[in-house]
């Protein structure tokens, strides 16, 4: 039998080198692997690339790796929830490649696809498309790196011509997700956001590891409500139904 159950988060992620690339599952805070990154945070690995639709919050998720100095790159969609991650990028020490959200799911997918390129309209008449965005500072505030011009074509859709803009597919050295469930085969289930960006990230990465809040026996988890088939996963850690969660805004209603 594939048994693909680690005994610990840290013997999951030891290998994971300096200067790996990681696809980071998680939607806002809904669905970090965070018993993962803390691992990763814990044996000391640094210059990461990581791709992740956002960066966690300062003292949370993919926040505790960026407040240590451990990442280098980050391509993600949303970055507007981490003061230290501003502070770093203005001043030079962060690389970014800001991504359309859609865009960067469709990356991962297509990464994980076997998928070389996609045309899009996201991002046709923008930097995105044109070029400049920065990606990098010097310290003095000047741009380092920009975005460079993507290729745009016209295709006929509906008798009408429309411009659209190729992106390349996203795949990384490992992926590190969270799941609600998964079986000793890897096939995965998540919980409502959770399922936004894990299985995506998941497929994009060569070594996917994945932490689960239940670990089952094969063949206890209906086929039919398997979210992400154990093809893409490579190694699972069980890290209890009672694991911390965090949520970004914690909003109720007045008196309630």
């Amino acid at each position: 039998m594939i048994d693909k159950q680690w005994a610990s988060a840290a013997e999951a992620v030891a290998d994971i080198q300096d200067g790996a690339s990681l696809a980071v599952g998680g939607f806002g805070l809904s669905g970090n692997p965070i018993a993962l990154i803390e691992a990763l945070l814990a044996q000391g690995t640094t210059d990461l690339s990581i791709v992740s639709n956002n960066c966690g919050v300062d003292d949370w998720g993919l926040g505790i790796l960026l407040n240590a100095q451990r990442i280098r790159k980050m391509t993600s969609s949303y970055v507007g929830e981490n003061k230290e991650f501003e502070r770093q990028f203005l001043s030079g020490e962060l690389e970014l490649e800001l991504t359309p959200q859609g865009t960067l799911a469709e990356k991962l997918r297509a990464g994980g696809s076997g998928i070389a390129a996609f045309f899009t309209q996201t991002g046709v008449g923008t930097q995105v498309a044109e070029g400049g965005l920065p990606r990098h500072y010097n310290a003095d505030g000047s741009i380092a790196v920009a975005s460079p011009v993507k290729d745009v074509r016209s295709f006929d859709v509906d008798g009408t011509a429309k411009d659209f803009v190729l992106e390349e597919a996203i795949t990384t050295d490992f992926a590190l997700v969270h799941a609600a469930a998964g079986d000793r085969h890897g096939n995965l289930v998540f919980n409502k956001a959770a399922r936004n960006f894990n299985p995506l990230a998941a497929m994009a990465g060569r070594i996917c590891i994945a932490q689960v809040e239940q670990l089952v026996e094969p063949g206890q988890i209906d086929p039919d409500r398997v979210h992400l088939p154990g093809v893409f996963v490579h190694r699972i850690v069980e890290v209890g139904t009672d694991i911390e969660k965090r949520i970004e805004r914690r909003t109720v209603t007045e008196g309630a």
